[in-house]
This record gives structure tokens, C-alpha cells and sequence, in this order.
């Protein structure tokens, strides 16, 4: 409960925090190519990294001496015979057993060896042995290890994405605070110039588990928050859920921090390798877990909002361009007599086929008129009636055939449609009212 009383602004340490890391990384990436160059003999990339035994090949040697010694004897004792790249160890706290690393192969011929060991004190050779590793092996060890690095980040992100409902922000944080931690503890060991090797490799999966299980309580608690704090801003969501978590956090960190201190203090060899990287693995994964991987949650949030914001915008501005549109189209067509442009068009195409086709056909003859008698009144005075064809007759056909005299000879009035005028007329405005919307 002490963390939740707390006024601080862990959010807004954001950007110190990732500074901090990342030159803790550059530094670790700078001391790789320090030892890539430190041959003399130009750059070599097997060099960056001091890789153990496991994935690069050589000899192990557990050297049993009758009598207590020091690591400086014995590697003045090894001097003359100038093994690569040799990483000298106690074994036990007695000062009688060391394991000697070497990319040496000393298996098949031992002697010189033995006989430079002897030089420093009694060999017990019955408790003392030689292990040779191949390189083929090495290169192995080498292969599965990015292998089941890549496999365990991959299932983690798209497990995590799947029990946040699929949303991505929460996996791609924790993939990014692993590949961070990952990050620091291979350049803490290229700074403190440890060899790497398969137990580098349990301490770096160890760290992965222990990182998502602490980064998960922080995540988990934040999404519980965004419903028990709904209309509060997000910024303070993820500030209070940090603080609410942090103490549980700063628990479990002290505790694996003790255990692992005791181990590097009394563990052998191989165990005090094992306790450094994880007390490098686990110290990072609690720093970033806190103070790295939930402000990074509200980064990526606020980001979210930001492209969900443009797209708003950008669909309003289609929907005002649509509306602007649609409304030029009605202005153009009121001014047209509420004839659509389309309309107009086609009635003008339709009307000079008629036309066309009127020209070739053959005119028909003129209607032909009778003198209609009226039987039932003699006498009576008789009138012309013309009858009219079996199929109707288009006006512009008749006007071409001649039939308009006869009509105005029986007093009828000419009417003139002049539509290409009304067209050109009628055509200038809607383009005018179409430039202006």
C-alpha cells in the first residue's frame, strides 16, 4: 500500500526510462565491436561475443590439484601454451578444483597440458578430466537457441493479443520490453566480458517467463481500470494501475534479488555464470515491467486515437464533398426545368435519328379528302373531312412530308420549336451553376 500513496508520475518518465536503457544497450552494442576489433587483426564477429563452449566448440578442463592454488598461477602456468580465448574458474571454494575453458582442442594430445598444470602443483589425474566439444555441435546449440527465442516471443505475442480480445498494443509492448531486456543482458555481458553460453541461454528464457508473468499483473490491472475508472483520462488510468501493482512488483523483484545474490555468492562456476544472468535478466524485466512497458501501453493508445482521429476526418471530408456534390447536381437540375443533363442528352441523340431517318424515308403521300354527304338531310351542304392514316405520324415527319400547308390552309397556326436554342440556352446555365458550386 506504500506505492498507492505515492504522487508520482510514472507515465511521464517515459522518455528518461527508454534513454536509459537505450544507452545501456548502445554501450553493450559499442563494447561488442570494441571486442570484434581487439584481435588486431581486423574485424571478427565471433569476437563481439565471448560464446562458451556450447556453440562455438573446444575443450573443458576439470583439474584437480593435491593442494590449494590460485587462478593467476594457473594461468601464468597455461601462458606458454597460448590457448584461445581460455576462461579460467574455481570450481569449489577449496582452492583445488578449476575448469579451464578453451577453444583449444586438447583431447588428442594432452600431455603438454598435464605438464604445464604440473608446473603450478600436483595434478590428481584419476579426478580430473577433459571434455571436447565439436564445432558442428556448437553450431547447433547456436541454431535452436535464436530459434526457441523466436518461437517463445511469437507465441507469447499472440497469446497475449488473444486474451486482451486481439488488441494488438498489449503484445507488441510486452514483445518490445522482452526484446529490450533480451537487449541489455547480452550487452552487460559484453561489458563485463562473460562467455555466453547455454546456461546464458535458461538465464535469457528464464527471464523471458518471469518478464511477461510481471508485465501481465500491470496490463491486466489496466484494463480492469478502464472500466472502473470510465471518463477519467488514460494517462491516469495507466499511472494508477502502475501504482497500484508496484508494490507487489517490488516484492517478488526483492525476493528472486536475494536468492539470486546468495547463489553468485556461494554457487560454483557454473551456477555463479547462471545467478549473473539472471540477476542482469530479472533486474531489467522488473525495470522495464514498471517503468517502461505500461507507459509504453499509453503511447501506443494515444497514437491509436491520433490515426482514428485522422480517418474521422478524412471521412467527414468525403461525406462534405459528396453533399456539396449532390447539391451542384440539384441546382443544375432545377435550372435545366428539372430535366437531368443525362435526359437532355438522350432526348437530343433520339430526336436527330428521327430526324435522319425522316430524311431517307420516301414522303408519304398527302391525305386524301372526300366530300362527305349527309343522307339523312338532303340538301344539306356538304363538308370536306380528311381521314387520317392507319399509323400515327411524328410532327417533324409531317412538317417534312408537306402536311403543315394543308393545316394552315384550313386556318390552323404554325408552331415553331426552336430546341436547339433552348438547349444551348438552357446548357449554358447549368455549366455556369456547376462552376460555381
Amino acid at each position: 500500500m506504500l506505492f498507492r500513496r505515492l504522487n508520482w508520475n510514472i507515465v511521464g518518465w517515459y522518455r528518461i526510462v527508454s534513454t536509459i536503457s537505450g544507452l545501456i544497450i548502445a554501450i553493450g552494442i559499442g563494447a561488442m565491436v570494441y571486442h570484434g576489433f581487439a584481435g588486431g587483426d581486423g574485424f571478427h564477429a565471433n569476437r563481439m561475443l565471448r560464446l562458451g563452449l556450447s556453440f562455438t566448440g573446444g575443450t573443458e578442463i576439470d583439474v584437480a590439484f593435491t593442494q590449494p592454488t590460485t587462478t593467476d598461477k594457473v594461468r601464468d602456468a597455461l601462458s606458454s601454451l597460448k590457448l584461445t580465448e581460455a576462461s579460467i574458474t574455481t570450481a569449489k571454494n577449496d582452492g583445488e578444483h578449476f575448469v579451464i575453458q578453451t577453444n583449444s582442442a586438447y583431447a588428442n594430445d594432452s600431455a603438454p597440458l598435464w605438464s604445464a598444470l604440473g608446473t603450478v602443483a600436483p595434478v590428481d589425474r584419476a579426478a580430473s578430466q577433459i571434455i571436447s566439444v565439436g564445432p558442428s555441435l556448437g553450431r547447433e546449440y547456436l541454431i535452436k537457441a535464436l530459434w526457441a527465442l523466436l518461437i517463445a516471443l511469437t507465441i507469447q505475442f499472440v497469446y497475449i493479443a488473444f486474451r486482451f480480445g486481439w488488441n494488438y498494443i498489449f503484445g507488441l509492448v510486452t514483445v518490445i520490453a522482452l526484446v529490450r531486456d533480451a537487449l541489455m543482458m547480452i550487452g552487460i555481458y559484453a561489458l563485463a566480458d562473460r562467455r555466453a553460453d547455454d546456461a546464458f541461454l535458461a538465464a535469457v528464457l528464464t527471464v523471458i517467463g518471469y518478464s511477461v508473468m510481471d508485465t501481465i499483473v500491470i496490463l491486466d490491472r489496466i484494463r480492469e481500470n478502464t472500466k472502473l475508472m470510465a471518463g477519467q483520462p488514460y494517462d491516469k488510468i495507466v499511472n494508477e494501475s502502475i501504482k497500484q501493482t508496484m508494490t507487489r512488483s517490488f516484492n517478488t523483484l526483492a525476493t528472486v534479488v536475494i536468492t539470486l545474490v546468495a547463489l553468485y555468492a556461494l554457487g560454483g562456476a557454473s551456477l555463479r555464470n547462471f545467478a549473473f544472468a539472471l540477476l542482469v535478466g530479472i533486474c531489467s524485466g522488473g525495470y522495464h515491467s514498471i517503468f517502461f512497458s505500461a507507459p509504453l501501453v499509453l503511447v501506443f493508445r494515444k497514437r491509436q486515437m491520433e490515426a482514428a482521429a485522422v480517418r474521422r476526418r478524412a471521412g467527414l471530408s468525403a461525406d462534405r464533398m459528396a453533399t456539396s456534390r449532390s447539391r451542384a447536381e440539384s441546382s443544375a437540375l432545377q435550372s435545366r426545368g428539372g430535366m437531368a443533363r443525362e435526359d437532355i442528352v438522350a432526348a437530343r441523340r433520339e430526336r436527330r435519328q428521327k430526324a435522319k431517318s425522316a430524311r431517307t424515308t420516301p414522303s408519304p403521300s398527302p391525305a386524301r379528302y372526300r366530300r362527305k354527304r349527309d343522307d339523312a338531310a338532303p340538301g344539306a351542304v356538304a363538308v370536306e373531312e380528311s381521314y387520317a392514316p392507319d399509323t400515327e405520324i411524328d410532327p417533324l415527319d409531317a412538317q417534312n412530308a408537306g402536311l403543315h400547308d394543308q393545316a394552315l390552309e384550313q386556318g390552323h397556326e404554325e408552331i415553331s420549336l426552336n430546341l436547339d436554342e433552348f438547349e444551348q440556352e438552357h446548357g449554358e446555365s447549368a455549366a455556369g451553376e456547376e462552376e460555381k458550386h
